[in-house]
C-alpha cells in the first residue's frame, strides 16, 4: 500500500516536470544572488536571503547562452562557492544568479539509449530533444548492500572484439 502510494506520488512529481525544465530556475520566489567572483571554473554568488543547500543547481541570467552552477562549498553566512557546467567566460561580478530550488537533474529512461548529453541532461547529439518520462538527480545515493546483486551475468557490449574477450 505504501509502495503503490510512493509510486503515485513519484508519477505525479514527474508529469510536472519536462524536457525543458532540466536544471531550469524561472520558479516564482527562487532565491536570487549576484556573481562576487570568478576564478576558472569556480564562481562564488553572494545572497541577499538564504542560502541554497550543496549540491543545489543555480542558473546564471542574462546570458545568451545557458548557464547552470552547482553548490559546492558555503564560504560564508551569504556566500556559496559553485562549480560551472560550462563556460564561465564573459562572466561578470554583479551578474544575477537564480536558486532552482534542486539539484540538476537529468532524463534516464529508454529514451536516453544510444543519445548523447552534457553534464546537465542537454542533448548535444543532434536528434533533438529527448523526450523522456522520467528525471533523477545527478548526484543519487548508491544502493543500499542489501539491495546489490551479486549475481555474474555477461554484459553485451555490442562490440565484437570486446564480447569475445569477455565470454
Amino acid at each position: 500500500m505504501v509502495e503503490t502510494s510512493m509510486e503515485t506520488a513519484d508519477e505525479e512529481l514527474l508529469s510536472l516536470v519536462t524536457t525543458s525544465d532540466i536544471g531550469r530556475t524561472d520558479k516564482a520566489g527562487a532565491a536570487t544572488g549576484h556573481i562576487v567572483a570568478v576564478i576558472g571554473a569556480a564562481v562564488d554568488v553572494q545572497f541577499d536571503e538564504g542560502l541554497p543547500p550543496i549540491l543545489n543547481a543555480l542558473e546564471v541570467q542574462g546570458r545568451e547562452t545557458r548557464l547552470v552552477l552547482e553548490v559546492s562549498q558555503l564560504l560564508g553566512e551569504s556566500t556559496v562557492r559553485t562549480i560551472a557546467m560550462g563556460d564561465t567566460e564573459g562572466l561578470v561580478r554583479g551578474q544575477k544568479v537564480l536558486d532552482s530550488g534542486a539539484p540538476i537533474k537529468i532524463p534516464v529512461g529508454p529514451e536516453t539509449l544510444g543519445r548523447i548529453t552534457n553534464v546537465i541532461g542537454e542533448y548535444i547529439d543532434e536528434r533533438g530533444p529527448i523526450k523522456a518520462k522520467q528525471f533523477a538527480a545527478l548526484h543519487a545515493e548508491a544502493p543500499g548492500f542489501m539491495e546489490m546483486s551479486a549475481e555474474q551475468q555477461i554484459l553485451v557490449t555490442s562490440i565484437k572484439v570486446v564480447d569475445l574477450l569477455v565470454s
